[in-house]
């Protein structure tokens, strides 16, 4: 039946008053868009959860993107032909903008469709590596999600302004020109976008890496790597926002990325243990070789280091296997441990701070200054 058939049978239904009819179609219209998207949402519903079942992400992405923007669209095409029936029966001139906000709505249905559907690739790539314990690089696949999302927005920025008669090459030719004002106004948001780039790009720390700066008071753990910001959540739980320009001019250590962790420490010995130094040395350096947890591809030094003003100074050098920061210490604990039972068994102390007083020398130089009619001070 066509449209000029249904009007004819709805004049006949309401005997010739064309307002009644009006008024009818445009319920008939909304009546069917109503059931039209009662049914649609139970069968992407439906759809949805099958797809959550199965193993592969890309269908349930596709239905999940799919099901808010599908049933807007329904509601957009009805009301434009509602607008449409106005139109031919009013004439009036506000109805000629019903065509071009119904191409607005459809290219902004597809627009949210494609960012939807861009948004759960991405969160299904993550989950399905996730899930067969493979690494997932989530700094890589943000970065990519966010270049899709801008390449969708600008194209359908273009799309919309061509399908409202603007030229694109004038928008591109002006873009260019105004570009250049719009740099030098914004170059601080330049350098944060550039240095982003440059984050994602080089790739110096990801989502989840531990990285510290020796230039700034900078450390913390990474949560996000936006366009502008990097957020890090520092180990007092404070969140960090640092401009991403500030990268491109300061050092950072990423911590996650390190092999071993290093035990350093000095083992101070008193000056009247000297005799033993031999032997202690010894007896650490077959400790830490046979240690488990000391990975002996590394360096190891265990040797005595100076003579301090009170003590003997021994010097331990080597590293964990682990680069875990709870089970480093627990590992550097034994150590220690093990290093104190080796003193105690060569009857060896720790040296503590002190001040070495030769008495004796002392007071004969002060009786040498006496004078001779004053008694010498008793030995």
């Amino acid at each position: 039946m066509s449209l000029d058939s249904m009007q004819d049978w709805l004049l006949r239904l309401t005997r010739g008053n064309a307002l009644f009819a009006l008024v009818l179609q445009i319920f008939l219209v909304v009546l069917l868009v109503v059931v039209f998207n009662f049914f649609l949402r139970r069968l992407l519903a439906k759809l949805e959860q099958r797809t959550r079942l199965t193993e592969t992400p890309w269908d349930f992405a596709l239905v999940s993107a799919l099901r808010k923007p599908l049933t807007v669209l329904a509601w957009i095409i009805g009301l434009a032909f509602v607008g449409h029936l106005l139109d031919a029966e009013t004439e009036a001139t506000i109805f000629e903008l019903v065509a071009p906000a119904r191409t607005i709505g459809v290219i902004g249905c597809l627009t949210w469709f494609l960012l939807r559907l861009i948004r759960n690739v991405q969160d299904g790539v993550i989950a399905q590596r996730t899930a067969r314990n493979k690494p997932a690089d989530r700094t890589t696949v943000d970065a990519v999600g966010k270049l899709l999302r801008v390449s969708v927005l600008i194209t359908a920025a273009l799309v919309v302004l061509q399908s409202l008669g603007f030229s694109i090459s004038g928008v591109l030719a002006f873009g260019g020109v105004g570009g250049i004002a719009v740099g030098f106004a914004a170059k601080d948001l330049l350098a944060n976008f550039f240095g982003g780039l440059m984050v994602y790009w080089d790739r110096p720390f990801e989502v989840g890496d531990w990285i510290r700066s020796p230039d700034k008071e900078i450390e913390g753990t990474v949560e996000d790597i936006g366009w502008r910001l990097t957020r890090i959540r520092t180990f007092d739980a404070r969140p960090l926002y640092v401009p991403n320009g500030l990268f491109n001019t300061i050092a950072v250590e990423n911590a996650s990325r390190m092999t071993n962790r290093r035990i350093d420490e000095t083992i101070r010995l008193r000056l009247l243990d000297i005799d033993k130094v031999a032997s202690i040395v010894t007896d650490i350096k077959a400790m830490l070789a046979a240690h488990p947890e000391i990975d002996q591809n590394q360096t190891t030094i265990v040797n005595l280091l100076k003579f301090g003003a009170s003590s003997l100074d021994i010097l331990v050098y080597t590293f964990t296997r682990t680069t875990a920061w709870v089970a480093f210490h627990e590992i550097k604990q034994d150590v220690m441990l093990q290093i104190a039972a080796i003193m105690t068994r060569h009857d060896a102390e720790l040296a503590l701070p002190a001040q070495w007083l030769h008495l004796q020398d002392t007071r004969e130089r002060v009786a040498e200054a006496q004078p001779a009619s004053l008694p010498r001070a008793a030995h």
